[in-house]
């Protein structure tokens, strides 16, 4: 069986779905591994270290689809990647679940697609969780973009000029980039504040040195609600929302650097700051929205910009992993690994077990049909 690794044709995609190092342990498994000439240069992972792992290298997309039996991507294809796809192909990405056309454009294909994202919560999952694995450095990067670009230090200085005092932080959503960003801002020295739906989230935020941003729950409702769903958040009632609001205002017009990374899948991105919080935040401030490509959880966000709104600076980036090309290429070519397994018996031959609860979950087109509504 041929795997095949094309270039990422994303504008600002700098990931690849196969490193050297997995492209090597796919070898030793029986498989053959085809990837496009230059498709880790973005990453730093250069084609002799491919060949050297085993890999063949070939010229153009357009020959490595027409050989290829499973098609490792980032990105869903595009519309001119689809025109390449044939019937019986096997496509594993991150493939958007919740793209109803771009997931009848696979079925109509008459390939079998896997979207990783639509793995379940679950402890065998863990190993090919690409929302953890990218969430993780989304986190991380959005405090130093923050810290770039405010114009004041983080930790607090004791200097022969003066004191400089630390900057507040928040951060809003605790999920794996909420708690990575509140790791990251608090080893910068940064008075960190969160806030999160879930209440389990509160002993997280306090185990990483972070202060909690407590809505207290006014019904039994408000609180089963707030369990979530397989370890995702749910929509709030309006209430307790305006209550959240309220708390997280005033935090805000406090702060130095807000962080938003609020989402809930398949629902555009609840607001949390308001454009008149924005205008009551001191100058200077700084907002990143991890939420903006759903909408934003504020509103004056723009994707893929970077705006100042009444003396904030807002910036939208919509794909913070790829600005860490290598770790995230090699975190997510782990990922893929670890689900190919599921999918490859021991001799590397395609092997799909259908009944495999993550194998199901993350079929989403088989045999020129959508196996998963939007």
């Amino acid at each position: 069986m041929k795997i095949g690794i094309p270039t990422e044709i994303r504008s600002g995609e700098t990931r690849v779905a196969a490193t050297p190092e997995t492209v090597k342990k796919l070898r030793a498994s029986g498989a053959q591994v085809m990837i496009q000439a230059g498709a880790g240069q973005a990453s730093n992972y250069l084609d002799d270290a491919y060949a050297t792992a085993g890999a063949q290298l070939v010229p153009t997309a357009a020959d490595l689809y027409a050989q290829a039996d499973v098609v490792l991507k980032v990105q869903a294809p595009a519309s001119d990647e689809r025109a390449w796809l044939r019937p019986g192909q096997v496509v594993i990405g991150m493939l958007n679940p919740f793209d109803a056309e771009g997931l009848s454009a696979l079925a109509a294909a008459g390939v079998t697609a896997f979207a990783l994202e639509a793995a379940p919560r679950i402890t065998r999952a863990q190993s090919l969780d690409v929302l953890s694995s990218q969430a993780n450095i989304a986190g991380y990067k959005a405090v130093l973009l923050a810290a770039n670009a405010y114009g004041r230090f983080l930790p607090m200085l004791m200097t022969a000029a003066g004191t400089v005092k630390a900057a507040r932080v928040v951060v809003l959503g605790a999920g794996v980039a909420g708690l990575q960003a509140i790791a990251t801002a608090k080893r910068l020295g940064a008075v960190v504040e969160a806030s999160d739906v879930r209440p389990a989230a509160k002993e997280q935020i306090e185990s990483l040195g972070a202060r909690f941003i407590d809505v207290p729950f006014e019904t039994d409702e408000e609180r089963e609600i707030a369990q979530g769903v397989g370890g995702y958040a749910r929509p709030m009632p309006a209430a307790w929302m305006a209550r959240q609001a309220g708390l997280v205002a005033e935090r805000c017009k406090q702060a130095d650097i807000v962080i938003t990374t609020a989402l809930i899948p398949g629902r555009p991105a609840p607001v949390l700051v308001s454009e008149d919080t924005v205008k009551a935040m001191k100058p200077g401030s700084v907002i990143v929205d991890l939420a903006v490509e759903r909408g934003g959880n504020c509103p004056l966000s723009r994707p893929d910009q970077v705006v100042v709104a009444h003396g904030v600076t807002l910036i939208g980036h919509t794909n913070l992993p790829a600005m860490v090309g290598a770790d995230a290429s090699a975190l997510y070519a782990r990922n893929v690994l670890d689900f190919l397994k599921l999918i490859l018996d021991k001799e590397g031959a395609l092997a799909i077990q259908r009944e495999d609860e993550i194998v199901a979950a993350c079929m989403v087109a088989d045999a020129n049909r959508v196996t998963r509504s939007a």
